[in-house]
């Protein structure tokens, strides 16, 4: 195989045949091929797509280009995982992979950090003093043993084409390719050997997805390569057109999180929990969805859900008093209210742009390895169709630099819209594909 070939069959929309995509992949991993002649087939990629032939046999070329975890200890448990495409307040693994491991399945999560204007579930754990991500895996394998999930991150030797691509992608205009999305995320989940995996595909202002068909493709995109590799995919399409919950961050965020398990949650928030974990535990035990639901109820009211949440913090080296006690956390101590300049109804948010204000305070990082202040963030007091009057706060900022909470306070009220009548509901919820 002739790289070059490979790029012009994808240029000229051809179909590539499986073998020459896996040789073609497994070169790229030994450095074989220039980054000029990759970058070449992402874009060809980019403008022709994938028959799903093709990006099976991309997928699983990526999946195999090293190691998957064996996890031999968990053979004949139900391995179930979640996976969100990235919003703004998005903390719903830290409360759903504890409410489903409560109920009996267990949950090895492959988790990422946040960029950009999304949060990333290591970050939010990471505000939790001790907490370790970075799990090998016979530790990944001992924590499930003891608390039943673990949330850890990508291993140097998982899915090593992944990050070859991704870094690629991610400077040369192609990131938003459905196709290379799709394979990116599933050999990264698949590379744990899963028997089920729920999707929350955002869609949204504060979403990668921005209308519903590109969320609807790229939903039943990941549900036809689980097919084809044995997973059993669900998606479920939700809005991203506000922030989930209230609070945007790390330690706030995790705070929330545990509020949901004490019952005690915002109703976009745990709606949104509520259905995900539902499709979770249908799918893992083949039981209705009201049964389901009734389980998962039943996990949080008798504190058994908390309970898995203290032993993995446990598991992965972390302080399980934070649950109960948040002075272990750090949070910024000074805050300054953002207030509405009108009376009216609340009926947009720019969500990238409230996601953006957080990463200015230092919540989030614009370039992959930055670190991140966990003290920092903001706290969402309104929901579209809600009515302000002048005055009243629309968001509460904690900082600690006082020139980038002036500049994310202006970038907040630009992000929220006021309007003289009500605006119609935002519908959570959009769609579950199966």
């Amino acid at each position: 195989m002739r790289v070059v070939d490979l790029i012009e069959q994808k240029r000229d929309g051809k179909e590539i045949a499986a073998s020459d995509i896996k040789e073609f992949v497994d070169a790229v991993v030994r450095k074989e091929v220039p980054e000029y002649q990759t970058a070449a087939f992402l874009m060809a990629v980019y403008f022709k797509g994938m028959l799903p032939e093709e990006l099976v046999a991309y997928t699983k070329a990526m999946l195999y280009s090293g190691d998957t975890l064996s996890l031999k200890s968990l053979s004949g448990k139900y391995k179930v995982d979640k996976h969100s495409t990235g919003g703004v307040g998005d903390k719903v693994s830290l409360t759903l992979a504890p409410m489903v491991a409560a109920c009996g399945p267990v949950i090895p999560m492959i988790s990422g950090r946040g960029l950009g204007h999304t949060g990333g579930t290591l970050d939010k754990l990471e505000s939790v003093p001790g907490f370790r991500v970075d799990l090998s895996e016979s530790e990944i394998e001992a924590g499930i043993e003891k608390a039943g999930y673990v949330i850890t991150g990508q291993t140097g030797s998982l899915v090593p084409a992944d990050k070859i691509f991704y870094a690629l992608r991610d400077v040369t205009g192609t990131v938003p390719s459905i196709p290379l999305i799709a394979a990116s995320i599933m050999s990264k989940k698949l590379s744990v050997g899963l028997n089920g995996l729920v999707l929350d595909v955002k869609v949204g202002s504060g979403a990668f997805m921005k209308t519903q068909p590109a969320a609807v493709e790229l939903a039943d995109t990941m549900i036809g390569i689980g097919r084809a590799m044995d997973c059993d995919v669900r998606a479920c399409i939700t809005s991203m057109d506000q922030p989930l919950g209230v609070a945007v961050g790390n330690a706030n965020e995790f705070i929330e999180a545990v509020e949901m398990l004490k019952g005690n949650a915002p109703k976009d928030y745990a709606h949104i929990c509520y259905t995900l974990g539902t499709e979770m535990l249908a799918m893992a035990k083949k039981i209705s969805n009201d049964d389901a639901r009734a389980e998962l109820d039943n996990a949080i009211r008798s504190g058994r859900a908390l309970e898995q949440l203290r032993r993995n913090i446990a598991a992965q080296g972390g302080d399980p008093r934070a649950v109960d006690d948040y002075s272990l956390l750090k949070i910024a101590e000074n805050t300054v209210d953002v207030r509405a300049p009108r009376d009216g109804y609340v009926s947009a948010f720019n969500c990238e742009q409230v996601g953006k204000a957080g990463c200015i305070l230092g919540a989030g990082r614009a370039v992959a390895g930055a670190p991140v202040d966990h003290s920092v963030g903001l706290e969402v007091l309104h929901k579209i169709g809600d009515k302000v009057k002048a005055g009243d706060k629309l968001f509460t900022v904690y900082y600690k630099d006082e020139k980038k909470c002036e500049e994310a306070c202006r970038m907040l009220l630009d992000a929220i819209s006021l309007s003289d009548s009500s605006p119609s509901p935002n519908e959570l919820v959009r769609d579950i594909r199966r």
